[in-house]
């Protein structure tokens, strides 16, 4: 089941540790790279809950989830291979939207997948194991670059706005290894019918959940609450003329504000369809999901912090470089994906120790240290000058990435409506995305305007939002 994840990681991989470098190759500015990843997560945001309502009420013959899969995985081929030969700027910002579209079509139905076969007791090592997956295509993923640099001698240096033959075969060598894998999955292995599925929670009423209608008052409440946010934001932006990512952020909650009372209305006359019933579901979340959304959102931006600003903070602080055709910048950038393969493959291994410990204390409390490991290593990148010593730091990283895609969705599981499981790990992306694309719109203006231009503050932010999280996830309520 969880053996196409490799791939799906293999590819993320290669997407984090070398897209920055590709905008930056490019020609962008330190400052201009978060707005340049801002499609990823917008496309996380509209994507993921929609392939999530429609896998719930998908049957084929190849069923439910795995259809997607298989989209998902040839869409994501094609981008990975056109990614690297990018010939301008906007290009390579148009491929990196493509390929975060295809991925998001394959990685949503996977969580849902794994929830749908297994038993509540089996899901915490279900879990873990695609955690395991993940760390190995991540690991293979990261470290792809160097090895084809290092081993088989190909260029990691090219002419001003071309991108290295090695991170270009990286990316061929990842879109064939995220096919085979997923169709691996695809046909080896199988899915419960919904008849099958119906038998299995015959008896679990209370883990079923019919449509879900919200009152127009309250849907209309909240979505002026949000439209009167991003109005008083956008006239704020207007007065200080501050950086222009942030009318991206303003406009964010004026449109969520703005679609909010657009279904309100739409209920009010009864004219109820997928959107109203997506909103609805929104509103009406389990209370363990809302907790764990706060803690969600600060991990979240932690680690977009790092994924956009680490390859920077290393050439910068570390190399004391940024001219990109150099060869010092390109071997910094190549350490970088040495770091992502150390903390991808710490995760490998500590995602089965975590089980184990969760058992002995408790699933939140595993998740609350593996956060507060994490936030560490981040920090640590401001006081090391020996560029090998980052590895220590990458191991507090790997250990709290191994918890990051387990433990959460193993509490969720377990406080999910049965039938919504695939829609409601899709809303659950919400607060995956948001931080993202929060961290995209306002870490190219700290960076800039607070930090002067140096990166590694921005790791500094991460850390601290780590803290956050691990705190809250202590309050969170993990019942079954």
């Amino acid at each position: 089941m969880s053996f196409g994840f490799l791939g799906i990681q293999f590819g993320f991989a290669l997407q984090n540790a070398n897209v920055s470098r590709i905008f930056e190759t490019l020609g962008a500015d330190i400052d201009e790279i978060p707005m340049l990843w801002i499609a990823a997560p917008l496309t996380g945001l509209l994507v993921q809950p929609v392939i999530g309502y429609l896998s719930d009420r998908t049957w084929t013959r190849l069923g439910r989830r795995r259809p997607y899969f298989l989209v998902g995985a040839i869409m994501s081929t094609i981008a990975l291979f056109f990614m690297p030969n990018s010939t301008a700027l906007w290009i390579a910002a148009i491929m990196l939207w493509v390929l975060d579209l295809s991925i998001n079509v394959s990685m949503e139905p996977f969580r849902a997948f794994v929830a749908d076969n297994l038993s509540e007791e089996q899901r915490t090592e279900g879990f873990a194991m695609q955690s395991f997956f993940i760390g190995v295509g991540a690991v293979a993923g990261s470290i792809l670059p160097w090895v084809l640099s290092n081993v088989f001698h190909l260029s990691n240096t090219a002419p001003e706005g071309v991108i290295p033959p090695s991170v270009k075969w990286a990316f061929y060598l990842g879109g064939l290894v995220f096919l085979l894998t997923v169709l691996w999955t695809v046909f080896k292995s199988k899915e419960y019918t919904p008849e099958e599925l119906d038998s299995f929670h015959k008896d679990e009423t209370e883990n079923q959940v019919g449509e879900v209608k919200v009152h127009f008052s309250k849907l209309f409440k909240f979505g002026m609450g949000f439209s009167v946010l991003g109005i008083i934001f956008v006239l704020g932006l207007i007065q200080s003329e501050l950086d222009k990512s942030l009318y991206v952020l303003a406009g964010g909650i004026l449109f969520v504000g703005l679609l909010f009372i657009f279904s309100a209305y739409l209920q009010k006359d009864n004219k109820n369809n997928a959107f109203t019933q997506i909103t609805s579901d929104l509103l009406s979340m389990p209370k363990t999901m809302k907790q764990l959304a706060w803690v969600q959102f600060f991990t979240w931006f932690a680690l977009f912090s790092m994924w956009i600003y680490a390859t920077q903070a290393v050439t910068h602080h570390i190399y004391h470089t940024s001219d990109t055709t150099s060869k010092l910048y390109n071997e910094g950038a190549d350490w970088v994906g040495v770091l992502f393969t150390v903390y991808n493959g710490v995760a490998a291994i500590i995602a089965f120790l975590l089980p184990v410990l969760a058992k002995r204390t408790s699933r939140k409390f595993t998740h609350f240290i593996a956060l507060l490991l994490g936030g560490l290593g981040l920090i640590s990148f401001y006081f090391i000058t020996n560029p090998n010593l980052l590895i220590i730091s990458m191991i507090g990283v790997g250990i709290a990435w191994a918890s990051i895609l387990s433990m959460p969705y193993a509490i969720l599981s377990g406080a999910l409506p049965s039938n919504k499981m695939g829609y409601y790990m899709g809303v659950f992306n919400f607060f995956i995305v948001i931080p993202q694309l929060i961290a995209a719109t306002i870490l190219g203006f700290l960076v800039k305007q607070l930090f002067k231009g140096d990166p590694v503050y921005a790791l500094i932010v991460g850390g601290v939002s780590m803290f956050i999280a691990g705190l809250l996830t202590l309050r969170v309520d993990d019942e079954k």
